[in-house]
C-alpha cells in the first residue's frame, strides 16, 4: 500500500502551506497584499525562465516600504533580446541567487498574503513553473489582478486590455524603474490602491470577495 503514502515536501513548503489554516480575512484594512512582478527571458511561460522577483506588501492599504523583498536570480538561459528591456545582464555586480534559493525566499516572505499584479495570471504561471521545476505544488494564494480590477471600475470599457504603462498615465502615477521587478511591483502597488479607492466610492464596504468576483478572463494568458 506504498501508493497510499502521502508526498513529503521540504520543511519552508509546509510551513508556507500551514499559513491557509486559516480563515481569509475579508475587511480589506486587515489584509496583507503582496504586489509583486517578475522580469524574464520572455514570454513563454513553460520554457523561459524568470530573472528577477520584485515584492512590495500593503497593509492598512498602505505601501509597507520597509516590507519587500527584492531577488535577483542566477541566470541558466540567458536572452540577449530582452536585455533592452529589463536591463539584466548574465553576469555583472547583482548578486544572484539560485533559483531553489529564490523560491524559498519568495514563501517565506508571501506567506498566505493575497498576491496583486498586473498581468497576474503571467506571472503566478512563472511561478509555478518555478515550483513545478522543484516538485511542489502550485502557490495556494488569492490572487488580484489590477487589468481585472480596473474593468470593474467601468472608467473605460473601449477595450479589454489595458498595459501598465497606460493605467498609470491614466492616474497619474510616477514611472520610475519601469521594467525592473521592484520598479514595476511599487508602480502597481500605488495602482491597486487608486483603483480600491476609486471602487470604495462606489460600495464603501468593498471588500475581498467583492474584489475576486467574477470577471472576463483578460491579459497574457
Amino acid at each position: 500500500m506504498h501508493w497510499l503514502k502521502r508526498k513529503s515536501y521540504p520543511e519552508f513548503w509546509n510551513q508556507y502551506s500551514a499559513c491557509f489554516s486559516q480563515h481569509q480575512e475579508q475587511h480589506l484594512e486587515q489584509i496583507r497584499f503582496v504586489v509583486f512582478d517578475t522580469e524574464t527571458t520572455g514570454l513563454n511561460t513553460k520554457q523561459d525562465r524568470i530573472l528577477s522577483i520584485g515584492c512590495v506588501a500593503i497593509k492598512d492599504l498602505q505601501i509597507k516600504v520597509s516590507d519587500q523583498l527584492e531577488s535577483y536570480l542566477i541566470q541558466q538561459q540567458f536572452n540577449a533580446d530582452t536585455v533592452k528591456i529589463h536591463g539584466l545582464l548574465k553576469t555583472g555586480k547583482l548578486t544572484k541567487i539560485e533559483e531553489y534559493e529564490a523560491v524559498v525566499q519568495f514563501l517565506d516572505y508571501l506567506q498566505n498574503a493575497v498576491l496583486v499584479a498586473h498581468h497576474a495570471a503571467f506571472d503566478v504561471a512563472m511561478m509555478n513553473a518555478v515550483l513545478q521545476r522543484h516538485n511542489l505544488p502550485k502557490l495556494k494564494n488569492k490572487v488580484l489582478d489590477t487589468g481585472h480590477l480596473f474593468q470593474k471600475t467601468k472608467l473605460d470599457t473601449s477595450k479589454l486590455h489595458f498595459s501598465l504603462d497606460e493605467l498609470a498615465e491614466r492616474f497619474k502615477i510616477p514611472m520610475h524603474d519601469r521594467h525592473t521587478a521592484s520598479g514595476d511591483a511599487y508602480i502597481t502597488a500605488l495602482l491597486f490602491l487608486k483603483l480600491v479607492a476609486k471602487l470604495k466610492m462606489n460600495n464603501p464596504k468593498l471588500s475581498l470577495r467583492d474584489l475576486e468576483k467574477s470577471h472576463k478572463r483578460i491579459g497574457l494568458l
